[in-house]
């Protein structure tokens, strides 16, 4: 699969199981990765895992490892504070996914609207009641069972890269606990 062959993207997250779901995903549809991990351990675990196509570094070092002038398709990160600094290097009509259980609807329509003129669409992904390793006795939501990190990882990449007239949107991954 190449549906993402070309593309250069991203993933700085917290939430190692969902960054490397995507990471996952992207290697497979061809893309370029940098995914970040905090610990040489995590590291040389996910880069085993990922492969040639994919870079794991320490998150201070994502910047670094793009070079002089590299740019990046496609952002995957936790919160805006953490998409900043790599922002000047997003091409522009790029994508932004921001990847937290409670994304602020305020920020994400606040860098939305700041990349707008670049045609840089930011969205987030929501989600919530996912399997965690080692995790239970967490009350299921309405859909009666735990979500999964690559339900998640496919929605963020919805949004990245199928959702090409949405910006500013939030999407609950959450088995239904944030219906009305």
């Amino acid at each position: 699969m190449t549906k993402y062959a070309g593309r250069t993207a991203v993933v700085v997250s917290e939430a190692t199981a969902i960054g490397l779901a995507v990471a996952k995903r992207l290697v497979e549809g061809g893309a370029q990765v940098v995914l970040t991990a905090r610990t040489t351990e995590e590291r040389d675990r996910l880069g085993g895992e990922l492969g040639s196509a994919a870079r794991v570094v320490a998150p201070s070092d994502v910047t670094a490892c793009l070079g002089p002038g590299g740019v990046v398709d496609l952002l995957f990160a936790d919160v805006v504070a953490t998409a900043r600094p790599l922002l000047p290097r997003l091409r522009d009509g790029g994508a932004v996914v921001l990847m937290t259980p409670a994304p602020s609807p305020a920020a994400v329509h606040a860098l939305a609207g700041e990349l707008v003129s670049r045609g840089i669409r930011v969205n987030a992904v929501a989600p919530g009641c996912i399997e965690a390793p080692g995790g239970n006795g967490v009350p299921l939501p309405p859909l009666g069972r735990l979500g999964a990190a690559e339900e998640v990882a496919r929605a963020a990449l919805f949004l990245a890269t199928d959702a090409t007239f949405t910006t500013g949107a939030r999407l609950p991954v959450d088995g239904g606990l944030s219906r009305p």
